[in-house]
């Protein structure tokens, strides 16, 4: 009768090894894909800071230029 056991045990317990070795797999070969996501992801946020810091340094050039303009113009 134990050993009846032990066995139905055992074969109740097959499937989930093969579903949590299945699910291992899984992961393991969507973590690559992950990582490059990510750091895709990084570089666009990068660019984005760049982008926005060079919109900002040409905005404060012009303004600075309209400014310099308006003087000349009212030393005239």
């Amino acid at each position: 009768m134990t050993d009846e056991m032990n066995n139905a045990t055992r074969l109740l317990q097959e499937p989930q090894k093969r579903m949590a070795a299945a699910t291992t797999i899984g992961m393991s070969a969507l973590k690559p894909m992950l990582h490059f996501q990510v750091s895709m992801l990084r570089m666009w946020a990068d660019t984005l800071e760049r982008f926005a810091g060079n919109y900002e340094n040409g905005l404060d050039e012009t303004a600075t230029a309209i400014k310099e303009q308006a003087d000349k113009q009212r030393a005239a």
